[in-house]
C-alpha cells in the first residue's frame, strides 16, 4: 500500500476512533444504560489494560506521572457526566475548541507571540464558541457545556504536559494507570453520591469499547500516525472529530443537525484551522 494513502487511512481510523468516544458516552448516558461514574471507571480501567499491553505492563509503571494521570481523570469524568445531556457533536465541538483554546491560550501566557492570521482564527473559534453558547431554544444546556469545557481544558493541560515527551505510548499508558488508581479510589464516595443504578450489559460494552478500542487502540494509532505528520497537519486532521461525532449522533441517536450547530461549527474549526496553519510569529 502506497506510504500516503496508508498515513491517511491510519489517520482517519484515529480521527473515527476519537469521534466514537462521544458516541459511545452519549449512547450510555442517553439511554440510561450506564451511569457517567461507571462509564468513567470501566473506560479508564479498560483503556489502562489495554495500553499497558500495548507498551509493557513494567514500561507503564515506570512511565507517565501522578499530574498527567489527575488531568486525565478529570477529563474523563467531566466528560461523561456532561454526555447526560449534551448533543453527540454539540459536546465534541466544545471538548474540541476548549482544548485548542487552552493550548493557544498557554502560549501566549508563556510569552509567544502569534501572528495575525493566528490571531484572527484564535479570536475567530471564539466567537463560534460563544455563538454556540449564547441563549436561545437551540443553546446546549449550561451545566453539561460548563463540564464539558472543564474536560475539554483538562485534556489541553494533559496535551500539553505530554508535547515534546518520548515514548507516548508508554508515557500514555502509565498515566491512564495513574488516572486507574484515581479512579477506583473515588469510585465508591462517587457512587454513593450520585446513587448510580448498574449498568446494563449494553452500557458495560460501551464503556469497554471506549476504554479498550477507541481510547486504548485509538491512541496507540493516533501516536503511529504522528510519526509521520507535521504538527499542522495533526491539527487539521482533528478538525475532523466534531464532525464525525455529529454524524455518529445523528445515525446512532437521531439527533438533528441544528443552523447554529452548523455556524458554530464552521467558525471554530475555521478558526483553528487557520491559526494551525499559520506559522509561529518570530520572537
Amino acid at each position: 500500500m502506497p506510504t500516503t494513502l496508508r498515513l491517511f487511512l491510519v489517520t482517519a481510523l484515529a480521527m473515527t476512533a476519537f469521534a466514537a468516544n462521544s458516541v459511545l458516552a452519549r449512547l450510555a448516558m442517553a439511554t440510561g444504560e450506564a451511569g457517567p461514574w461507571t462509564f468513567t471507571l470501566i473506560r479508564i480501567v479498560s483503556g489502562a489494560v489495554v495500553l499497558g499491553l500495548i507498551a509493557s505492563p513494567v514500561r507503564a509503571i515506570r512511565s507517565g506521572s501522578w499530574a498527567s494521570g489527575a488531568a486525565l481523570f478529570v477529563y474523563a469524568a467531566a466528560f461523561s457526566i456532561a454526555y447526560l445531556t449534551l448533543a453527540t457533536g454539540t459536546g465534541a465541538l466544545i471538548l474540541f475548541a476548549l482544548v485548542q483554546i487552552t493550548m493557544i491560550g498557554w502560549a501566549l501566557v508563556s510569552g509567544e507571540r502569534l501572528s495575525a492570521a493566528r490571531w484572527a482564527g484564535f479570536m475567530l473559534a471564539i466567537t463560534g464558541l460563544v455563538w454556540l453558547l449564547l441563549p436561545g431554544l437551540e443553546a446546549p444546556p449550561l451545566e453539561g457545556a460548563a463540564l464539558m469545557a472543564a474536560a475539554g481544558v483538562a485534556w489541553g493541560i494533559y496535551s500539553l504536559r505530554g508535547r515534546g515527551q518520548g515514548q507516548p505510548t508508554a508515557q500514555t499508558a502509565g498515566n491512564f494507570l495513574r488516572a486507574g488508581v484515581i479512579v477506583l479510589a473515588l469510585s465508591l464516595p462517587a457512587f454513593m453520591l450520585a446513587g448510580e443504578a448498574t449498568p446494563s450489559w449494553a452500557g458495560i460494552g460501551y464503556a469497554l469499547a471506549s476504554g479498550a478500542i477507541t481510547s486504548g487502540l485509538g491512541y496507540a494509532i493516533w501516536y503511529a500516525a504522528l510519526r509521520e505528520l507535521t504538527a499542522s497537519l495533526a491539527g487539521i486532521a482533528q478538525l475532523s472529530v466534531p464532525a464525525i461525532a455529529a454524524a455518529g449522533g445523528m445515525v446512532f441517536l437521531a439527533e438533528p443537525l441544528t443552523i447554529r450547530f452548523a455556524i458554530a461549527t464552521a467558525l471554530i474549526l475555521g478558526g483553528v484551522g487557520i491559526a494551525s496553519l499559520s506559522r509561529r510569529k518570530a520572537a
